[in-house]
Order: structure tokens, then sequence, then C-alpha cells
């Protein structure tokens, strides 16, 4: 397995990251998560016009995105595999032991891993802890991820593979890594942007492609929602059929499975849309 470090190609059992830099001392970094298909990226562009915005809400300098693009080939080419996660990763770089930056620059790190397709379902949690619809990080895919790991874990000692948050006005909010949209009265939601959620990349692309409507949500909308589905960059579309004790018979349901058959077509015919 090879990764991009440094400007340029290395062994992952050679390659070495300060362990002053900012991204591992004080969580000071941002990533993208890509899907690679045969090779090939999907959705590029859109994620790294999302890097670039996250890196300017943190204050990095905006990351080169023609060596971005050459890292991200550069790695594919050398691990050829069916699925892959591309993980970009995007810290402050070597700083001192506290919350100021050095001014060494900022570190790159491609990597890619193997994975598989998703199961057509799957179950989710709710979580006690809220999203800060206001917080300096709000909107930012950001390498401080600790609060994402704790209800992940809670999730996953229940026999479910997703948490989601509500906000702190009681709103539905987001997952640890996804998206969620609600199917009410036939019709198709998700909660905005406004309410602390990340712009999520397939998020983008469902809303743009099946008509869904961006809606301030209750937590409550969980036990009442027809269907529910989840989106994001591993997942694609994928559906819900059970929330904490509920359990949605069916699913996928109707609307989630055209859903499902429209993102499939339409990536597939379009991989940098």
């Amino acid at each position: 397995m090879k990764i991009w470090l440094d400007g340029g190609l290395q062994d992952i059992e050679s390659a070495r990251v300060s362990v002053f830099d900012h991204g591992l001392t004080v969580g000071d970094g941002i990533f993208e998560t890509v899907k690679a298909v045969d090779g090939r990226p999907f959705a590029l562009t859109r994620h790294l016009d999302r890097l670039t915005r996250s890196a300017r809400g943190l204050g990095l300098p905006d990351p080169d995105l023609d060596e971005v693009r050459r890292a991200c080939a550069a790695v594919l080419e050398a691990n050829p595999v069916p699925l892959g996660r591309l993980r970009l990763t995007y810290t402050g770089g070597h700083g001192p032991l506290g919350s100021d930056r050095g001014e060494h620059g900022p570190t790159l790190v491609v990597a890619l891993g193997e994975t598989t397709r998703r199961p057509d379902s799957t179950a989710v949690i709710t979580v006690p802890w809220t999203r800060n619809e206001r917080g300096a990080l709000t909107g930012l895919k950001t390498t401080s991820y600790a609060e994402n790991v704790v209800a992940l874990a809670r999730a996953r000692e229940q026999g479910a593979s997703e948490a989601l948050f509500g906000n702190t006005v009681g709103r539905l909010c987001e997952g640890t890594g996804s998206n969620v949209f609600v199917v009410l009265d036939g019709e198709l939601h998700t909660p905005p942007i406004a309410s602390g959620c990340l712009a999520g990349i397939t998020r983008a692309l469902v809303v743009e492609w099946t008509g869904a409507r961006e809606t301030d949500l209750p937590m409550d909308v969980l036990g009442r929602a027809e269907e529910i589905f989840l989106t994001s960059t591993l997942r694609d579309v994928q559906a819900v059929h059970r929330v904490d004790d509920r359990e949605l018979s069916g699913a996928p349901g109707p609307v989630t499975a055209k859903a499902m058959r429209i993102f499939d077509e339409r990536s597939g015919a379009d991989l940098d849309p």
C-alpha cells in the first residue's frame, strides 16, 4: 500500500507524520472521504470545493487543488481496488504544543482503503448529545471527530451502524457521518444546512436529483416518518429499517427505493456531477 505524503508517494510502512503535527495534537485539520470505483474518484470536484471551504473556515491556507488531484490519481493508480475509500487529510502541520499554529505549513496526506458495498438497509439510534448549530466548526469537515467516535460506539453497542443527533433547539440534524432524509405524506424532506448539519455531497446530489425539500424538522419526526434513509459518500442512499426501538417494516419503502434507483443511475452516468 502506498500513500501520498510530503509531495509524493511513500510506502505505508515508512511514511511518517510529525508527532507535533497540529492535526494530532489539537485536531487542527480537515478531511474528505471520496468514493473510488475501479480506480476513478466520484464527485471529486465537489469534494475539493468543500475541502477548500473547510480550510478557509478553519483559517488554513487554501489547499493546492492541482497537487491534491495529482495525489489522488497517483494513489489510485498505485493501489488498484474495485471499490475504495479515498481519504484526503489536510492539517495545520508541525506546530507547538498548544492552540497556536506553527510556521512550517500544512500537511497533506492521501490514502486509500478497500471497502465493500453497504447493505440496502440499516439500523440507527438517537443519542442524547447535540450538534451546536452556532459553533465555530459548524458546517466544516474537520478532524475534530471525537464526539462522532463516542456516538458511533454507542450505536455499535446497540446493534446499529449510525447515531443521529439533534441540535441545541431540539431539531433533527445529522448522523456521525451521514445526512438523514425522511418521508412525510409521501414527500421527501431533509434538515436544512441551518440546522448545523454538514453540507454532504451525496445529500446535495439527492436533493438536486429527487427534488427533496429542506425542512426544519423536530426530533420526534423519526417516530412518525413513513420512511427514513441516510446518505453519505460510502452509503450512497441507504434505507433505515430501525430507529431505536421503532421498526420500519418493508424498508426500503417506495420513495427510498426510487431515490436509490435515481442515485445509482445518475452517479453511474457521471462520475463528477
